[in-house]
């Protein structure tokens, strides 16, 4: 019989281990269920939670937001994309539109969807019209938009991509010289596509326990249970605490078109930097449906020297598990979700976000600052 939230926080209470251990959780799916149940105020004391690099629209490149944006406001195009995306700030004058909201304001026929066949069906119903699909995501979105193409898209919609992978992050993290965590919860609707084995090189090459979770409290707490058991034990293993779904290989099909459709190529991620290997690009045989190609480009090089995170905004650091959502300097002062500043206060996966929206009030820098000036 399976057990519930309550008895696995039971169990992971009677394992003993006093010592202070960081747990990451990977996926802003995850966050979102741990803020929500409260897991962190219910855990051990001794166990802390951090958030991770698992939200696409915080890190999705301020210069592909910004070619979104110009594409749509000086071409006759439809442009849409996830919702989320709509809100992601850049970095432009106050008079100048500053995100994907701002510029249909301004005239660009901008629409959220909240799916690739929606996508389709704009296309299909406006022939004479180029539609162009800003696909910005992880593993988990951009399958189907791999789906898509192979399936037969309608000519008129062109794709503008900005895919990532997500392992490589925290690969990354695990090869600094401070990784910051001492076990790791992956994320589980990522190994339902690619298979839970693609996680196997934290616990292979860096000696950190990790569970593969679901999004349920009773799926998280086991892969703590799990993560804090090897820890006491000595043992280090990948272990699958999301069967119910997750499977060795991951969805072979969905992966197939992934390769097909998509190559694997260095990416740059938002306030992070180019990570290797950790992006998607539209293969040569898909070339008659990728809006770079299509378009005079607006890409824009000095993007990537200002397309940092805004002044004063700490999401970078957030994103990587270096501080918590309310040691950002901005959060909740000029950044909430009404007026988000940077990535993290927008997408209901960003950390910022997730913990505004559970309640999270108190800034701890602001309040570190007062305490310094006595």
């Amino acid at each position: 019989m399976a057990r519930t939230a309550t008895e696995w926080l039971e169990a992971l209470r009677e394992l003993g281990v006093e010592r202070p251990v960081r747990i990451m959780n990977v996926c802003g799916g995850h966050e979102r269920s741990i803020s929500i149940a409260g897991l962190r105020s219910v855990v051990p004391a001794n166990i802390e939670l951090v958030p991770g690099p698992g939200c696409p629209v915080c890190i999705c490149p301020e210069e592909d937001v910004y070619e979104a944006m110009q594409l749509a406001l000086h071409e006759d195009i439809t442009l849409v994309a996830f919702g989320d995306m709509l809100r992601v700030p850049v970095n432009v004058p106050k008079k100048d539109p500053r995100s994907l909201e701002q510029a249909k304001a301004a005239g660009g026929d901008i629409r959220p969807i909240a799916s690739p066949t929606e996508a389709v069906r704009i296309a299909r119903e406006n022939p004479e019209r180029k539609v162009v699909f800003f696909a910005a995501g992880f593993e988990t979105t951009t399958a189907p938009v791999a789906a898509m193409l192979a399936e037969g898209a309608p000519e008129n919609l062109l794709v503008l991509l900005s895919g990532r992978l997500t392992w490589p992050a925290v690969a990354m993290l695990l090869d600094s010289d401070k990784p910051g965590f001492d076990a790791l919860i992956a994320p589980g609707h990522v190994a339902t596509v690619m298979g839970p084995e693609e996680w196997g090189f934290v616990v292979d090459k860096h000696d950190i326990p990790a569970a593969v979770s679901g999004f349920t409290p009773e799926s998280l707490v086991a892969g703590m249970y799990s993560v804090m058991q090897q820890l006491r034990d000595g043992r280090r293993d990948l272990d699958n605490c999301y069967p119910q779904v997750v499977r060795p290989g991951g969805n072979a099909e969905a992966r197939r078109q992934l390769s097909d459709v998509m190559e694997v190529v260095d990416a740059n991620w938002r306030g992070i930097g180019v990570i290797p290997a950790s992006g998607f690009a539209l293969r040569d045989a898909y070339a008659a449906h990728d809006a770079r190609q299509h378009f005079q480009s607006y890409a824009d090089e000095s993007r990537k020297r200002v397309g940092e995170m805004p002044p004063g905004c700490d999401c970078a650091k957030v994103v990587l598990g270096k501080i918590y959502p309310n040691e950002c300097r901005l959060y909740g002062a000029a950044c909430t979700p009404r007026k988000p500043i940077g990535p993290c206060m927008v997408s209901d996966e960003g950390a910022c976000r997730i913990w505004w929206s559970s309640g999270t009030r108190e800034n701890v820098w602001e309040g570190r600052k007062r305490d310094a000036l006595g």
